[in-house]
Protein backbone atom coordinates (compact mmCIF):
# COMPACT_ATOMS: atom_id res chain seq x y z
CA UNK A 1 0.00 0.00 0.00
CA UNK A 2 2.84 2.43 0.66
CA UNK A 3 4.23 2.22 -2.43
CA UNK A 4 0.99 2.63 -4.41
CA UNK A 5 0.69 5.94 -2.01
CA UNK A 6 4.82 7.19 -2.79
CA UNK A 7 3.98 6.50 -6.52
CA UNK A 8 0.85 8.22 -6.85
CA UNK A 9 2.00 11.30 -4.54
CA UNK A 10 4.98 11.39 -6.73
CA UNK A 11 2.84 11.29 -10.07
CA UNK A 12 1.33 14.04 -9.03
CA UNK A 13 4.13 15.88 -8.24
CA UNK A 14 5.63 14.84 -11.30
CA UNK A 15 2.48 16.90 -13.42
CA UNK A 16 1.74 19.61 -11.32
CA UNK A 17 5.45 20.30 -9.41
CA UNK A 18 3.74 20.73 -5.91
CA UNK A 19 0.99 18.91 -3.90
CA UNK A 20 -1.35 20.30 -1.35
CA UNK A 21 -3.28 17.53 -0.07
CA UNK A 22 -5.09 16.63 2.90
CA UNK A 23 -4.86 13.12 4.62
CA UNK A 24 -8.39 12.44 4.90
CA UNK A 25 -8.62 12.34 0.64
CA UNK A 26 -5.96 10.38 -0.11
CA UNK A 27 -6.99 8.27 2.61
CA UNK A 28 -10.27 7.88 1.01
CA UNK A 29 -8.53 7.62 -2.23
CA UNK A 30 -6.49 4.25 -0.83
CA UNK A 31 -8.90 3.29 0.94
CA UNK A 32 -6.97 3.22 3.77
CA UNK A 33 -6.52 5.26 7.47
CA UNK A 34 -4.51 8.83 7.65
CA UNK A 35 -1.79 7.23 9.67
CA UNK A 36 -0.72 5.40 6.57
CA UNK A 37 -0.43 8.43 4.38
CA UNK A 38 1.79 10.22 7.73
CA UNK A 39 4.11 7.31 7.00
CA UNK A 40 4.50 7.78 3.85
CA UNK A 41 5.37 11.43 3.92
CA UNK A 42 7.31 10.68 6.67
CA UNK A 43 9.94 8.24 5.44
CA UNK A 44 9.60 8.91 1.37
CA UNK A 45 9.59 12.32 1.17
CA UNK A 46 11.92 13.86 3.83
CA UNK A 47 14.84 16.27 2.90
CA UNK A 48 17.51 13.13 2.40
CA UNK A 49 15.03 12.42 -0.47
CA UNK A 50 15.32 15.41 -1.60
CA UNK A 51 11.94 17.34 -0.75
CA UNK A 52 10.38 19.88 1.21
CA UNK A 53 7.45 19.25 3.38
CA UNK A 54 4.69 21.96 4.98
CA UNK A 55 2.01 20.59 7.45
CA UNK A 56 -0.70 22.22 8.69
CA UNK A 57 -2.65 20.29 11.54
CA UNK A 58 -6.60 21.17 12.31
CA UNK A 59 -10.08 21.45 10.33
CA UNK A 60 -8.82 23.08 7.17
CA UNK A 61 -5.05 21.52 7.53
CA UNK A 62 -3.29 20.07 4.80
CA UNK A 63 0.35 18.73 3.55
CA UNK A 64 2.49 20.46 1.02
CA UNK A 65 4.92 18.83 -0.59
CA UNK A 66 7.54 20.85 -2.73
CA UNK A 67 10.41 18.67 -5.07
CA UNK A 68 13.55 20.70 -3.89
CA UNK A 69 15.07 22.28 -6.79
CA UNK A 70 18.88 23.43 -6.72
CA UNK A 71 20.11 25.63 -8.83
CA UNK A 72 23.48 23.39 -8.83
CA UNK A 73 25.16 19.48 -7.79
CA UNK A 74 27.41 22.01 -5.65
CA UNK A 75 23.92 23.16 -4.00
CA UNK A 76 22.75 19.75 -3.81
CA UNK A 77 25.92 18.66 -2.15
CA UNK A 78 25.79 21.18 0.04
CA UNK A 79 22.44 20.71 1.54
CA UNK A 80 23.02 17.01 1.99
CA UNK A 81 26.60 18.19 4.00
CA UNK A 82 23.66 20.30 6.17
CA UNK A 83 21.31 17.15 6.53
CA UNK A 84 24.42 14.96 7.61
CA UNK A 85 25.66 17.36 10.51
CA UNK A 86 27.45 15.53 12.95
CA UNK A 87 25.66 11.72 13.26
CA UNK A 88 23.77 9.80 11.07
CA UNK A 89 22.25 6.70 11.14
CA UNK A 90 22.74 4.07 8.43
CA UNK A 91 18.88 4.45 7.20
CA UNK A 92 19.58 7.79 6.62
CA UNK A 93 23.03 7.41 4.94
CA UNK A 94 21.59 5.04 2.45
CA UNK A 95 18.81 7.24 1.39
CA UNK A 96 21.62 10.55 0.44
CA UNK A 97 23.53 8.03 -1.05
CA UNK A 98 20.42 6.75 -3.84
CA UNK A 99 19.52 10.84 -3.57
CA UNK A 100 23.34 11.54 -4.97
CA UNK A 101 23.29 8.85 -6.96
CA UNK A 102 19.47 9.31 -8.51
CA UNK A 103 20.70 12.55 -9.06
CA UNK A 104 23.88 11.76 -10.98
CA UNK A 105 26.46 12.77 -8.86
CA UNK A 106 28.33 9.64 -8.79
CA UNK A 107 28.49 6.40 -10.63
CA UNK A 108 27.21 3.06 -9.28
CA UNK A 109 30.57 1.94 -8.25
CA UNK A 110 31.25 5.22 -6.32
CA UNK A 111 27.73 4.76 -4.75
CA UNK A 112 28.41 1.27 -3.95
CA UNK A 113 31.49 2.13 -2.36
CA UNK A 114 30.26 4.17 -0.45
CA UNK A 115 26.92 2.49 1.04
CA UNK A 116 30.03 -0.37 2.50
CA UNK A 117 31.42 2.52 4.27
CA UNK A 118 28.63 3.13 6.00
CA UNK A 119 27.15 -0.64 6.84
CA UNK A 120 26.58 -0.75 10.48
CA UNK A 121 28.84 -4.22 10.48
CA UNK A 122 31.98 -2.23 10.02
CA UNK A 123 30.91 -0.09 13.48
CA UNK A 124 31.49 -0.82 17.10
CA UNK A 125 27.57 -1.38 18.11
CA UNK A 126 27.71 2.04 19.84
CA UNK A 127 25.00 4.24 18.51
CA UNK A 128 26.37 7.40 19.44
CA UNK A 129 29.49 7.08 18.36
CA UNK A 130 28.95 4.85 15.07
CA UNK A 131 26.44 7.48 13.77
CA UNK A 132 29.24 10.32 14.53
CA UNK A 133 31.66 8.09 12.46
CA UNK A 134 29.35 7.47 9.79
CA UNK A 135 29.24 11.28 9.49
CA UNK A 136 32.65 11.90 9.13
CA UNK A 137 33.09 9.66 7.00
CA UNK A 138 30.20 10.53 4.21
CA UNK A 139 30.94 14.44 5.24
CA UNK A 140 34.63 13.56 3.69
CA UNK A 141 33.72 11.59 0.55
CA UNK A 142 30.80 14.53 -0.11
CA UNK A 143 33.83 16.97 -0.21
CA UNK A 144 35.24 14.72 -2.74
CA UNK A 145 32.54 14.57 -4.80
CA UNK A 146 32.48 18.62 -4.27
CA UNK A 147 36.00 18.70 -5.87
CA UNK A 148 35.12 16.40 -8.65
CA UNK A 149 32.14 18.41 -9.46
CA UNK A 150 33.83 21.98 -9.43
Amino acid sequence: MSDLIEEYLKKVLQEEGKIEIQRNEIAEIFNCVPSQINYVINTRFTMQHGYDVESKRGGGGYIRIVKVQVNSNIDLLERMNQIIGNHISEKEGQVIIGTLYDNELMTNREAQIMLAAIEQQNYSGNSLIDNQLRANILLSMIELLILKNN
